[in-house]
């Protein structure tokens, strides 16, 4: 009887986590969509490239080294069949002897898939920030860094188990160690890149350079409000049992709420600010919340969720128009929404009464400071050795006849 539920919650637990890895790996198309509806036509082909080749890259490079400097396995290139660092038929003998105790026990492989598409996640963060004038090749080639060694190491810190896991720090779902990392080798590599030409006035003048397809923006947004639902929900890590089920219910629960919230608050926001409803500010305003709620979905009421992702929705529109007179330019608003609402996710922990600020503080600290200084290395090698951005001429002409050859939009003039 014993094997027999251990087998059930092994087959549930694998299950859940292959559904919700393919959740994730679904806000890739989100990202895509998302991005490629916020910069000009004439970039279209080059930014829906990058995100397609950025996915096989982070899996490719995770498999070989990331997953080992994260977790401290050997290479993963078969599928070894683990549960929580055990061999199943040892594990099977065991709850056969001793009793299952309900455990989380899942695939090894499945533990896998699911991080990688995470790797993927915080790559991908890095690309709409950099749009509209880096080559792709300088891009894919931070990507294989970044990907392998950058992301890992500082995952290892927390989630694998590291001094930051010791401290207490506490992310559930990565609003720091996936959201604000990516934000943070985001913000090196516009540093090293530089605006795009026409965005800054030479008397510091914000010029808007809006989007060619905000349907398709739109889209994205609703894919990746969906996807959300498997990166939170997900990182329960099982689903067998009735306290964890009422978990991940929650979990679903406060996912949707913080990203309503956020949406609704950056929306009225932005009317008191600009006397419009801005939908650019409003997609941002429900990722902002989402990312919001990613380090602690677990524990709080749907209110306090909502109340959690208004807040971020809030902090995002005015972190945007800071950076923006700060020069710094991000064509799709990442590093605000993925950063700023990343560290006001990880200090939000601090409201359940079970999470330390000291730890909070130095985690949000160890994971900024390492991958933005890694970061900005890695681009300043790049810059150096084969250059990170296009010429002005194909800049004007766009990168997608650049570094594609092609237009994603060939009916049109694309200027």
């Amino acid at each position: 009887m014993m094997n027999y539920i251990f087998e059930l919650q092994y087959a549930m637990d694998t299950f859940y986590f292959l559904v919700c890895g393919a959740l994730v790996m679904w806000m890739a198309a989100g990202f895509a969509m998302l991005e490629a509806g916020l910069v000009r036509s004439k970039n279209t082909t080059e930014i829906l490239t990058k995100n397609f080749s950025l996915f096989a890259v982070a899996s490719v490079m995770y498999m070989v080294v990331g997953y080992q400097f994260m977790y401290g396995g050997g290479l993963f290139l078969s599928g070894v069949e683990t549960t929580a660092g055990v061999d199943v038929a040892a594990a099977l003998a065991a709850s056969a002897e001793e009793g299952f105790d309900g455990d989380s026990v899942y695939s090894g492989a499945s533990d896998f898939f699911f991080q990688v598409v995470f790797v993927a996640t915080a790559m991908s963060i890095v690309s709409g920030a950099v749009a509209e004038r880096m080559k792709l090749w300088a891009f894919l080639a931070f990507a294989v860094v970044m990907t392998g060694f950058i992301y890992p190491i500082q995952g290892a810190w927390s989630w694998g188990g590291g001094f930051l896991d010791e401290l207490g720090y506490s992310d559930y779902a990565g609003s720091g160690i996936v959201h604000m990392a990516g934000a943070a080798a985001a913000l090196a590599g516009v540093i090293v890149l530089g605006a795009r030409k026409g965005k800054y006035g030479p008397k510091g003048e914000i010029n808007a350079i809006p989007g060619a397809n905000l349907p398709l923006a739109t889209l994205g947004t609703f894919i990746l409000w969906m996807g959300w639902f498997g990166f939170n929900g997900g990182s329960t890590l099982k689903l067998g049992g009735i306290d964890v089920a009422n978990e991940v219910a929650n979990v679903f629960v406060n996912t949707n709420m913080a990203a309503s919230g956020g949406a609704i608050a950056a929306l009225i926001v932005s009317k008191l600010l600009f006397k419009k409803a801005d939908l650019t500010m409003l997609l941002n305003g429900a990722l902002a919340g989402l990312v919001s709620i990613t380090a602690g979905p677990d524990w709080p009421s749907a209110l306090v969720a909502t109340l959690i992702g208004g807040v971020g929705g809030v902090i995002v529109v005015f972190s945007i128009l800071a950076l923006d007179k700060l020069k710094i330019d991000d064509p799709v608003g990442a590093i605000s929404v993925h950063g700023i609402a990343g560290i006001w996710g990880v200090l939000a922990v601090t409201l359940s009464g079970d999470a330390n600020i000291v730890a909070q503080l130095t985690g949000l600290g160890a994971i900024f400071g390492w991958v933005f200084v890694t970061s900005l290395i890695v681009w300043y090698v790049l810059k150096l050795v084969m250059g990170i951005r296009v010429t002005e001429e194909e800049e004007y002409e766009g990168v997608d006849i650049a570094e594609c050859g092609l237009h994603a939009y060939p009916e049109f003039t694309n200027k």
